[in-house]
């Protein structure tokens, strides 16, 4: 139990430390790959993200998802691109192969669709190498470059505000 709370204030700091130290550079290119990170526990139909952004022109192929299972045995064995709190170590090292690929994959752009406060999600957001990173509002601020606020729950109208932003950015 000790070691667990110890566990736990070694990612804060680990977390806390990458978001600190966080340089903004978000790049004017189209999107032309995309990264999402789902709590697994607050929206299941993972699918609906990849049939958006075909729709608005990102190849299948350069749609990546992953969703925190958070001990749902369920969601674990939903999918292969999945992760857990088991998924990580002292200082926040990542055990998962799957998991470490996303985190350094240069997406154009990374969905952070949660608004759960795991530490393993913050950590996976923080760490990810993507270009410009896009969130729910009352969520830690320092994780995104442009925050919508909608909840889970609300997908379409998180698909139109996505898009209508994403049309003025000049990102699509």
């Amino acid at each position: 139990m000790i070691l667990k709370a110890f566990r736990e204030k070694s990612i804060q700091k680990y977390t806390n430390g990458l978001l600190n130290s966080k340089t903004v550079a978000v790049r004017d290119n189209k999107l032309e790959s995309v990264g999402v990170i789902v709590d697994g526990s607050e929206f299941s139909n993972v699918e609906a993200f990849k049939t958006y952004f075909n729709d608005l022109g990102v190849p299948l192929s350069n749609i990546k998802i992953i969703i925190f299972a958070g001990g749902n045995k369920k969601t674990d064995k939903l999918s292969d691109n999945y992760f857990s709190k088991k998924d990580f170590g002292w200082n926040g090292c990542v055990k998962r192969v799957e998991l470490q690929l996303f985190i350094d994959t240069p997406f154009d752009a990374l969905i952070c669709f949660y608004k759960n406060e795991a530490l393993e999600l913050k950590l996976a957001t923080a760490a990810s190498k993507a270009n410009f990173k896009i969130g729910l509002s009352k969520v830690d601020d320092r994780l995104y470059d442009f925050i919508l606020d909608v909840n889970t729950d609300q997908f379409e109208v998180f698909k139109s505000e996505l898009k209508k932003y994403l049309i003025i950015l000049n990102k699509i």
